[in-house]
């Protein structure tokens, strides 16, 4: 394709100074692709310089405790990503000697690693000629080649892996993968505000050359997400933070969070509800609003705020310290 060679070019000068880009190595390539996800680059940086201070091998990751792991992902969300690397590490040491898999067919047998992350690192970290297509891959190809399909259809992001495949140069793929990931993240921008005057491809796009840059890509709808509302209640002993660890499953499983009641309870409702618990406030609740967005769930939240005493804690609930992370669910509570 005659695009290839001008979006090469360009990826040269123009790609980003990231510290995940100075290395080769499988497994700081695979770190910086799970960070990546559903994360904005800028965000990541620190989060991926700590982390491999850290867990600077397989066997760091597969053998960190679970609330150590947690806090050092504290703030990126979806822990689940987080839980999944430590897995996949475990499996990485048993199944394949501690060393990560060279190849993309090995790398998708991994927990936590689909189709675009077992891509990139195959492609970055060793060589493979395979694509890596996420959601700026998939905006650039529908503009560049004037496709009205909806982008998240998973048989059309199939479609573009199978049209790129044999595209995928075999000297340097990563550099193909990374170039155009990188034009859809700093130039093929979303939301019908692309830089076109800035992209090396311009002249072979069919949407700029049409004039359909705003109406490309297709998204369908997103389903509505549930909205739940609680009261969450933000308590304090000494100063120090009051929680207890959530169930092993389900949303934010395993982490630790603030002691919460179903609905949002009236100021008098959440009085009583702390003396059910065996708690005093030290002075006058503090009542105020929140609201957190999962990607399916919203939760609307009626936030009770108190410095208490209690004698005994209810079961399981502990004074949380730094070392406890707490899913920013419920930092934004505080």
């Amino acid at each position: 394709m005659n695009w290839i060679a001008p979006l090469l070019e360009w990826y040269q000068t123009n790609a980003r100074d990231l510290p995940w880009r100075k290395t080769r190595d499988g497994y700081a390539v695979w770190i910086s692709e799970i960070m990546l996800q559903q994360t904005r680059v800028a965000a990541v940086i620190p989060y991926y310089e700590r982390f491999m201070r850290e867990l600077p091998d397989i066997n760091a990751v597969a053998n960190v405790e679970d609330d150590r792991l947690h806090k050092l992902w504290e703030g990126l969300g979806y822990y689940s990503r987080a839980r999944n690397m430590k897995k996949a590490a475990s499996e990485i040491l048993f199944r394949f000697g501690g060393k990560i898999p060279r190849n993309y067919a090995a790398l998708l047998t991994l927990p936590g690693i689909g189709e675009y992350t077992a891509g990139a690192i195959a492609s970055i970290a060793f060589g493979e000629a395979v694509p890596a297509v996420d959601g700026n891959v998939l905006r650039v190809y529908t503009r560049l080649l004037g496709v009205a399909r909806d982008i998240r259809d998973l048989a059309f992001k199939k479609e573009v892996r199978a049209f790129l495949l044999p595209l995928v140069p075999k000297e340097n793929p990563g550099a193909f993968n990374a170039a155009l990931m990188e034009l859809g993240a700093t130039v093929c921008l979303p939301n019908g505000m692309p830089k076109c005057d800035e992209c090396p491809v311009r002249e072979h796009c069919v949407a700029y050359r049409e004039g359909r840059t705003a109406e490309l890509p297709m998204l369908s709808a997103k389903k509505a997400r549930k909205i739940e509302r609680k009261t969450v209640f933000v308590l304090t002993i000494n100063g120090g933070l009051i929680g207890f660890r959530r169930p092993e499953s389900g949303l934010l499983a395993g982490l630790w969070q603030l002691p919460e009641a179903t609905g949002e309870l009236t100021d008098a409702e959440a009085a009583a509800w702390l003396g059910q618990q065996g708690i005093g406030p030290v002075g006058e609740l503090r009542f105020y609003e929140r609201k957190h967005i999962f990607t399916h769930i919203e939760w609307h939240m009626r936030v009770c705020a108190a410095e208490v005493t209690a004698d005994v804690l209810p079961e399981g609930w502990i004074v949380l310290d730094e070392s406890h992370a707490l899913p920013t669910a419920y930092r934004v509570c505080c």
